[in-house]
């Protein structure tokens, strides 16, 4: 299979990022008109499900752009984003509650404790297993599976607010547009930096610098998390923003760096290809 880093320069309007937001648009611009026309609440549903999965895919495409990762990754990926987002919100859900009971009130340090671990909890099964030892999908798979759980919980977020606006569709997708814009800055560049420094550490051997970096990469993750949710400032939450994407980014520009220690495998011929053996796997 030929690296994506080798393929022909395409021009901007043919990337796939771009073709994933148009063509999202498109469709929920359709499913929004036809809400309007019709106030036919069976449809809220589907304006919902694309607001909140809009920009999430969108973005994790761009990334998948942007890196030297074989393709074998994709179901990979998607289990990340859906499977981990699911179970994520879920069990976030049901530990935040139990939390709750348990100390009569729900600091904001233990929601991002809780939401940034249970992230982790699919991404880190791939990550026993071996299954995929190049940095670069330590990061694409990070920001699925924090991309995931953005799209679910902001789904949570559109259904109480249409609820509370008595079914404002324009309030709706004023929250849906807010969520999906700021994702990318929250729940992706959080799980995306751990994932990133997981993988890297790995690929650093037993190096007792690489190693460190994990628990601090964590902790940065859950502080930052934790200052997003107690405050309403939009200057903090600017801040906390800007922050989130430049640590992301340079991960994203490490990864790109370091991705000739692990070449993207070509295509090997089922007569070469070791037997039970994927031409891609590296054990």
């Amino acid at each position: 299979m030929a690296r994506l880093s080798d393929s022909p320069a395409r021009p901007l309007v043919g990337a796939a990022w771009l073709r994933t937001l148009g063509t999202g648009l498109v469709l929920y611009l359709i499913v929004t008109v036809a809400t309007v026309a019709t106030d036919n609440p069976h449809l809220v549903p589907s304006l919902l499900m694309l607001g909140a999965l809009l920009i999430p895919v969108t973005f994790v495409v761009y990334v998948f752009e942007r890196l030297s990762v074989a393709a074998d990754v994709l179901p990979a990926l998607a289990a990340c984003f859906v499977v981990g987002g699911l179970v994520g919100t879920a069990a976030a859900a049901v530990l935040e509650y139990e939390t709750l009971l348990d100390l009569g009130a729900l600091p904001m340090l233990a929601v991002g404790l809780i939401e940034e671990s249970v992230k982790l909890a699919l991404p880190l099964l791939l990550f026993l297993r071996r299954r995929f030892l190049d940095p670069s999908a330590g990061v694409l798979l990070g920001v699925a599976a924090g991309m995931g759980f953005a799209s679910f919980e902001t789904m949570g977020y559109g259904l109480v607010e249409l609820i509370q606006s008595h079914g404002s569709i324009g309030a709706t997708e004023a929250l849906l547009a807010v969520r999906g814009v700021l994702s990318p800055a929250n729940h992706a560049a959080w799980t995306g930096l751990v994932c990133a420094v997981l993988w890297r550490a790995r690929a650093g051997g037993q190096a007792a610098d690489s190693r460190l970096w994990i628990p601090a990469a964590f902790i940065t993750a859950v502080v930052l998390h934790s200052l997003w949710d107690a405050t309403g400032s939009p200057a903090v939450r600017g801040m906390v923003a800007l922050l989130s994407i430049a640590l992301l980014a340079s991960q994203l520009r490490a990864a790109q760096r370091d991705r000739s220690r692990y070449p993207t495998p070509r295509t090997v011929s089922k007569l070469s290809a070791p037997k039970g053996r994927s031409s891609f796997s590296r054990r």
